[in-house]
């Protein structure tokens, strides 16, 4: 594991909803009995705000959903543009067939102190700890996962008083929003009304 990244800021939590509130593709990681994995998902969502909940659809192909269930807890992230390819890559390969995809990968995991049930992916411009609120007739029937949100972090030189600041933030540091067949598209200009 390595050390806490430079400008892990944290997110109060009634604030943490805006962290996804503009739909980004995320990557989720979880690990139990030893075992850590981690992947990318486009259907991950905020649900509410106090206590601040998220959904994310997890395959039962995954072994990432495994670790979930077996654990409990599961962390959200923020793939940022240097990161499309690995997104992509992990998004794709499966830790049944690959069991090393996360070195194979480049996908370099943190904890933080207080969290240690959820490894983080460094790299990201945001970061959500959340503890599974089990729904087994959701999980089974549509591959949908709840979790609260205990812990959140972002970058702070990309979000800073419960705010996003994609315009003034330097560019590597936008989201990415998957469309399909490989193609992301990173966050685009503000637009205040």
């Amino acid at each position: 594991m390595h050390a806490l990244p430079p400008h892990f800021t944290a997110v109060p939590l009634d604030k943490s909803y805006r962290l996804l509130n503009h739909g980004p593709t995320v990557i989720v990681s979880a690990q139990h009995a030893g075992e850590r994995n981690a992947m990318s998902a486009a259907w991950a969502c905020a649900l509410d705000f106090a206590p601040p909940k998220v959904t994310v659809v997890l395959d039962k192909a995954t072994r990432t959903r495994a670790l979930v269930e077996g654990s409990g807890f599961f962390a959200l992230q923020l793939p940022t543009v240097p990161m499309a390819a690995l997104t992509k890559a992990i998004g794709t390969a499966s830790a049944a067939t690959m069991p090393d995809k996360l070195e194979r990968h480049g996908v370099q995991l943190f904890t933080d102190p207080a969290w240690p049930a959820a490894p983080l992916v460094s790299g990201c411009a945001a970061w959500l700890v959340c503890q599974l609120i089990p729904e087994p007739h959701n999980q089974q029937a549509y591959d949908l996962f709840i979790g609260e949100v205990v812990a959140a972090w972002a970058d702070d030189r990309v979000f800073r008083d419960g705010h996003w600041q994609f315009d003034t933030a330097p560019a590597e540091l936008r989201t990415l929003h998957y469309v399909a067949g490989g193609q992301f598209y990173a966050i685009g200009e503000s637009v205040v009304v």
